[in-house]
């Protein structure tokens, strides 16, 4: 699933072609949404709150679109082809010099912008918020917190405690704490430094495509632990290990140095 910097990423890209323009084709091919035609709207603005986009007209409408596993938004002239077939189309606005294209969107909703609140209410602070500040800061260390007898990699998951990462930040800021996955919240030594350091990995990669947390962006350099199961550390030379965490629909794979991270382990892990 894309992470937080990706998707602000998304909607700085569409906000800069569409922002300000009115559209000449606007089809929604979403199921519930055929109906409408947003041809003769007007974009106002497009944001990003965690992993939530909403792209705002003018009449008071906002359309919401949600890029899951396999969701994304292409930009393209007018004419050019296609890079995925149109049958995946869910969206397409269209402006007289660009078009954005929203493939495989599973979720969508044109609702009153006034309204967004209601599917995004529920999140902690959006880490990338161009407004972040003290009382940002202090709302996700309460939520943080609060999840002491919960396990640090999937709380960092947890969108209703701090809203944009995903699976590879969730592993790379357990790497760079020091902490097994599995470390108890009520464990963690600095709370306040994990919700930090969390903040500067996504922001570090924000304006774009390529996600570093090593700060190197050569191909097979990018990231410490993730994705690298049976390889070794780049820091000790042990190992990289992987295991399931979490239960159901939420499992991930987790991937951690048990040398340089140590604490509690999975009863089972793969290498």
């Amino acid at each position: 699933m894309p992470e937080g910097d990706t998707v602000h990423l998304t909607a700085k890209r569409l906000r800069a072609a569409l922002s300000g323009q009115a559209l000449v084709r606007g089809e929604l091919r979403h199921p519930q949404l055929v109906q409408h035609d947003l041809a003769g709207r007007t974009v106002l603005d497009v944001a990003s709150v965690g992993k939530h986009l909403f792209t705002r007209f003018d009449d008071g409408r906002s359309l919401h679109s949600h890029l899951r596993l396999d969701g994304s938004w292409h930009l393209y002239r007018p004419g050019m082809h296609w890079q995925r077939p149109a049958h995946q189309a869910r969206a397409v606005l269209e402006t007289a010099e660009r078009t954005a294209v929203g493939f495989n969107l599973h979720d969508m909703e044109l609702l009153p912008t006034a309204e967004e609140d209601r599917l995004v209410g529920h999140l902690g602070p959006d880490l990338l918020d161009p407004d972040w500040g003290d009382e940002q800061a202090a709302e996700a260390l309460r939520r943080f917190t609060a999840r002491g007898a919960s396990e640090l990699g999937l709380v960092l998951l947890e969108q209703r405690v701090i809203a944009g990462l995903g699976n590879l930040y969730k592993t790379e800021v357990c790497f760079l704490l020091g902490l097994s996955p599995w470390t108890l919240v009520r464990d963690v030594p600095d709370p306040a430094a994990a919700i930090e350091l969390s903040r500067e990995l996504l922001l570090r990669n924000a304006d774009r495509p390529q996600q570093s947390t090593t700060g190197e962006l050569a191909r097979g350099r990018q990231t410490w632990v993730f994705e690298r199961g049976g390889q070794r550390c780049r820091r000790c030379g042990t190992r990289i290990r992987t295991a399931h965490q979490g239960e159901g629909v939420h499992a991930r794979t987790a991937y951690w140095c048990p040398t340089c991270q140590p604490g509690p382990s999975p009863s089972r892990m793969w290498r």
